[in-house]
């Protein structure tokens, strides 16, 4: 497997307000959110378009467990499939099933601390 981790896919963080949080950063700091967060179109070096997504939770969210930290990095990766088998054999601990949706596929490890890290095989061009 020649790549892991192919570049930040989203910063997710717990809020008291979500919607309040949006329309803060929207205002301030001019980021254009909507009903999700905001969603940062790139592309990749091959130029290729890829997106990483901003997006507040309530602070009572389950989607962060088992960790219990305010926030859960997402990580664009390739092949998540094999990806997961192999960190299975390095000893990582994986988080519930791989789940595929039209928009990707994504996997949930933990690292030493205790944080929950999605892993996402994105299909951005189900996003144009």
């Amino acid at each position: 497997m020649k790549k892991r981790v192919t570049g930040l896919g989203g910063f997710f963080f717990k809020s008291k307000n979500p919607k309040a949080a949006k329309e803060w950063y929207d205002k301030h700091l001019g980021l254009g959110t909507d009903e999700y967060g905001k969603t940062f179109w790139w592309k990749d070096e091959n130029g290729n378009d890829c997106s990483t997504q901003w997006s507040p939770f309530s602070e009572d969210t389950e989607y962060f467990k088992p960790s219990g930290k305010q926030y859960m990095m997402n990580f664009r990766v390739e092949n998540l499939e094999e990806l997961l088998k192999i960190l299975k054999e390095e000893g990582v601990e994986i988080v519930d099933e791989m789940q595929e949706f039209e928009y990707g596929k994504f996997g949930w490890i933990l690292d030493p601390e205790g944080n929950k890290i999605e892993l996402w095989e994105p299909k951005d061009e189900a996003f144009l």
